[in-house]
């Protein structure tokens, strides 16, 4: 790394570093604080997610069919733990119907995830 150090009162008090190398620090230190969150989520039991998870939900997938093919489960076996239609569960992965708060509770634990994360406009 190539820095200018600027003194002041003949102790240094300043470092000036090139723009690309600030940035490569600043990316650097990013990637270590998540690794040191996923280290800490650990810790305490909290699940993590893969990027393709995430990245699903962010470009605003129905966060019904991802957290149920994040689960592994099929339409019919997550409709078969919850008491209702496979075709009831593909319309509401599509927006074509709602589930009763009943619904959504069962489908929730189930999936081993929060009711609100089975909004549209959770994340």
């Amino acid at each position: 790394m190539s820095a200018q150090i600027i003194e002041q009162d003949g102790k240094p008090a300043f470092a000036v570093v090139p723009m690309t190398e600030w940035m490569a620090l600043l990316a650097r230190l990013e990637e270590l604080q998540d690794v040191a969150d996923v280290k800490d989520a650990r810790a305490r039991n909290e699940e993590t997610f893969p990027l393709e998870f995430v990245e699903r939900r962010l470009a605003g997938e129905a966060p019904l069919r991802v957290w149920r093919e994040y689960r592994g489960l099929t339409l019919q076996a997550l409709a078969d733990a919850c008491g209702v239609t496979q075709q009831m569960l593909s319309m509401i992965e599509h927006g074509k119907a709602k589930p009763s708060a009943d619904l959504l509770a069962k489908l929730a634990a189930a999936l081993g995830c929060d009711m609100d994360d089975l909004h549209a406009g959770a994340g």
